[in-house]
């Protein structure tokens, strides 16, 4: 692996994921024309948007870099022989795309050897592209971010995930723990947009039991570029299986650990 075939990846990141969300942006502003389709769980959405959008980065993918491997979340994996793997979420944060809720982005991971080395997640409502790269930085629209050590879990706002996949004793009793000490939350629907709110500094923190890769390699990247803290999980087993995932600025980091480790203590 080599600066310039990151770069050149990297590059070709910034560029799809704004064709990318154009063509989301477009069945965003005519979604009563999608017909919607369910997976696992009635919460759990996806529309010809999700797939023609994926369709679109494989496409792009497979004419610049055509050795590289692609998992997506809506048409799998396919093998790669370059050591390379991109990871994407073509919309995260379909039901409130669905819905009309403009918290809904795109998000691309690029892994070598399962390790998250660059990402970018763009979000067209509202015309913001964040971008960072293993040893770079994280940028949002070109400007550097840099998170403080002075905001805290009591000052600031935390994001929350929740899904199907997890019990909801772990929700209620993390919210519990969290006002218990004077936080409050919110929990937008996409947890790839709010992973880069922490990245942005706009959120202090981010918690979610259970998340799949593609939803939040390139966020647990950003934050950590710009300064920030993220769990210990590593990335290939977020890859392979999904797993929690907690990332915070650096003055709420220890906070943070505490009151996930107490709401998932044994009652």
């Amino acid at each position: 692996m080599t600066d310039a075939q990151i770069t050149a990846r990297l590059a070709l990141a910034e560029n799809v994921a704004r064709e990318a969300g154009a063509l989301a942006r477009y069945y965003f502003d005519n979604r009563a024309q999608l017909a919607i389709e369910t997976k696992a769980d009635p919460q759990d959405v996806f529309s010809i948007a999700d797939r023609n959008v994926e369709t679109l980065i494989r496409e792009a993918v497979a004419g610049a870099f055509p050795e590289d491997g692609f998992l997506g979340e809506e048409f799998g994996l396919s093998e790669g022989a370059s050591g390379f793997t991109w990871v994407v979420d073509p919309i995260d944060g379909t039901s409130p795309f669905i819905f009309g809720i403009p918290n809904w982005c795109v998000s691309i991971s690029l892994l070598h050897e399962l390790r998250t080395v660059a990402g970018v997640i763009f979000v067209p409502p509202v015309d913001e592209l964040f971008s960072c790269r293993l040893g770079g930085g994280a940028t949002l629209n070109g400007a550097s971010l840099a998170l403080s050590d002075k905001v805290t879990l009591r000052t600031g706002l935390t994001g929350l995930g929740a899904n199907f996949r997890v019990p909801r004793e772990t929700v209620v009793r993390f919210v519990d723990e969290l006002m218990a000490i004077g936080g409050i939350f919110i929990r937008n629907g996409s947890g790839a947009m709010m992973l880069t709110q922490v990245a942005a500094g706009r959120l202090v923190a981010y918690y979610e039991p259970h998340m799949n890769g593609w939803d939040c390699l390139a966020g647990l990247l950003m934050v950590r570029e710009a300064g920030g803290w993220t769990g210990p999980l590593p990335d290939g087993d977020l890859l392979a299986e999904g797993g929690p995932v907690i990332a915070a600025a650096p003055g709420a980091a220890r906070e943070l650990e505490e009151i996930v480790a107490c709401s998932l203590a044994p009652a």
